[in-house]
């Protein structure tokens, strides 16, 4: 009969049983938080191997936890070692760091023998992310537009511009505007403009109504999905 009292916290001479008993929950709850990060996520792109890490990940630090136990001596040299590593992977969803630091945070708290501490956490923390993916929190895959724009230094349609935008989007913002002058001695500006457009709205009627304003030369209306938030 498995008895309990084996699992009590012993960080010089850890049963095999406790060891065994560590890496099986830190598994655990790595598949958990695995999981949760899979039906929460709105990225469409998500990386197989992130989320392979993040029930790997774990298991390493659990085993880094019992290996260290007390030891300021094991600390120091285990912290040596691993300064030797250089992790050169860009992730640069905020989001997804956090879960990587969840799965560390549960390997370190099942490594110290917490293990209700690990468990409470991880599932406090997987309720979270749960109500956060259908709060008003949630990230919602928005497009986000760039229009560029070639007109006469003259031009003076600025308000039927702007009235346009207003129409189209809900909101927008001047990025950047350039003055040059053409081989035929014409000067231009160059604008280029950020937007969100409202839902429902037919970008292709927005491009039509803005060919229609007097002195434009050039117009180009792109679009992408939240630039910069995978990993």
């Amino acid at each position: 009969m498995f008895d309990i009292s084996s699992l009590q916290y012993n960080s010089e001479n850890p049963t095999l049983i406790a060891i065994a008993f560590t890496v099986l929950c830190a598994l655990l709850l790595g598949v958990l938080i695995a999981f949760t990060y899979e039906k929460t996520s709105r990225t469409v792109d998500r990386s197989n191997h992130f989320l392979q890490g993040m029930v790997l990940i774990t298991i390493v630090a659990a085993t880094i936890m019992q290996a260290i136990g007390d030891s300021v001596a094991r600390g120091l040299g285990m912290l040596g070692a691993l300064s030797i590593i250089r992790f050169r992977t860009t992730v640069r969803n905020p989001r997804n760091i956090v879960f990587m630091f969840g799965a560390i945070a549960a390997g370190i708290a099942c490594g110290v023998f917490g293990f209700v501490i690990a468990i409470v956490g991880t599932l406090g923390f997987c309720a979270t992310a749960f109500l956060l993916r259908f709060s008003a929190f949630s990230e919602k895959k928005s497009l986000i537009g760039t229009l560029k724009m070639e007109v006469h230094k003259d031009f003076d349609a600025f308000k039927e511009l702007e009235k346009l935008l207003n129409q189209s989007s809900e909101y927008f913002t001047l990025e950047s505007i350039r003055e040059f002058r053409l081989e035929r001695n014409e000067d231009v500006l160059l604008y280029e403009y950020r937007l969100k457009p409202r839902k429902n709205y037919k970008n292709g009627k927005l491009v039509q109504s803005l060919r229609e304003l007097p002195n434009i030369k050039v117009l180009s209306l792109s679009f992408q999905n939240n630039p910069g938030t995978n990993i």
